[in-house]
């Protein structure tokens, strides 16, 4: 790519994101990746196909609404065997209230707490403001499409000790720490909680979780955590901004248990007001793919603890401070003569604006091998087609 190119392709993307990131704080809903056009005609029978796997896989559907579970066999990455509640029933959320002891049914803490797989809808656009953190079983799929669903002020949702979490469509925004408070988790228990730490989405000791076209802000602490042994898990599609340590992925230094950490994280729009975190990871294996990031004002990628991460077909535009170039930050008292050796690369990343990356440690393709978890498109992707992130408007009886 020319130097030209180059340039021209950073006040664009710059002026575009800019101005669909005030769009979004009145109005949250997707946010486009790219103003310019195609390079080439789009096919006349699938014209709304863009190189997205996910998106690709379901949003050509006009019947979409009637073919939600479709949504479940889309997943990639390491959570790509969330099923959700794919093998249940329906359930239709009808009251934004909250009762955090005793869920009336027809709320989404009720639908949540229940032993059964179930799929869950909204029959109108709500604003739920939650009074404590909600606690999710098993097999259960959130999909907001089709209404405006927004989880704000309040705690948010908490995903611990279970399995097969897909959540799809929903503007995650100031969520606050709460508890020392009586919490119904499951139909026939409830019990105290202490105090939770304010994330966006919690995921504890949890396994084949997807988090895909979401739209996360300013929360207490971070907009996705998982710590605690917490593994297959996919982060995609979902757009992020106003906020300090955007997602941590590991408990601590000393928890081994993280070791077998599978994470990806693709095709997210990492937008204005970022500073850390995106993410801080420990031990584990990290995918980090498709991502655009335009800007952040400590660093993009972190972690301790000798994580491997594998940054493949990235966009990175630095911000215009000459401190904050670096896309990446250990964290080890030793230094480099101990951070030398983990395994960390930047595969295919377009590094734009005067954005570098610090590589370390093994450069061999099965040194990665466990944080390989889909095949990466080029870069040039992102700029060369529009997708989107963040929550859809998705209108019934039309392609999403």
């Amino acid at each position: 790519m020319s130097a030209f190119s180059l340039f021209s392709l950073v006040i664009l993307l710059h002026a575009h994101f800019t101005s669909s990131v005030r769009l979004l704080m009145q109005t949250p809903a997707s946010t486009r990746w790219s103003s310019m056009k195609n390079t080439t005609e789009p096919s006349r029978t699938e014209p709304c196909r863009t190189g997205n796997p996910t998106d690709d896989c379901w949003r050509c559907d006009p019947d979409w609404e009637t073919n939600r579970k479709m949504l479940a066999d889309c997943a990639i990455g390491f959570g790509r065997n969330a099923i959700g509640g794919r093998d249940g029933e329906f359930y239709v959320v009808t009251d934004a209230n909250d009762d955090p002891k005793n869920p009336s049914p027809g709320t989404l803490r009720h639908a949540v707490i229940q032993y059964e797989p179930l799929w869950i809808i909204f029959d109108h656009d709500m604003v739920i403001n939650l009074k404590e953190e909600l606690i999710m079983n098993s097999y259960k799929t959130i999909d907001g499409r089709g209404s405006y669903i927004e989880l704000s002020h309040g705690p948010c949702i908490t995903i611990q000790n279970v399995t097969n979490i897909i959540i799809h469509g929903i503007y995650i925004h100031d969520c606050v720490p709460a508890g020392n408070a009586i919490v119904r988790d499951r139909p026939d228990h409830y019990g105290p909680r202490s105090i939770s730490d304010g994330d966006g989405i919690s995921i504890f000791a949890g396994r084949d979780i997807w988090v895909d076209h979401c739209t996360l802000a300013n929360c207490k602490d971070g907009l996705i955590d998982a710590v605690y042994g917490s593994t297959a898990i996919t982060i995609s599609n979902n757009y992020m901004f106003h906020h300090n340590e955007v997602m941590l992925l590991g408990h601590n230094d000393d928890f081994l248990a993280d070791k077998k950490m599978q994470v990806t994280i693709a095709f997210n729009y990492f937008g204005e007001g970022l500073v850390q975190r995106m993410p801080r990871c420990r031990h584990g294996y990290f995918h980090i793919v498709n991502n655009v990031y335009t800007g952040w004002k400590m660093y993009a990628i972190g972690g301790s603890a000798n994580p491997t991460i594998n940054s493949q077909g990235n966009v990175f535009i630095a911000a215009d401070d000459i401190s904050t170039k670096e896309v990446t930050k250990r964290e080890n008292p030793l230094g480099y003569d101990d951070w030398k050796a983990w395994n960390w690369r930047s595969d295919g990343d377009l590094m734009l604006n005067g954005a570098f990356f610090k590589p370390s440690g093994q450069d061999s393709p099965g040194s990665y091998a466990r944080a390989s978890s889909m095949v990466a498109r080029p870069a040039s992707l992102l700029t060369d087609i529009i997708p989107s992130a963040g929550i859809l408007n998705c209108k019934i009886g039309q392609q999403c």
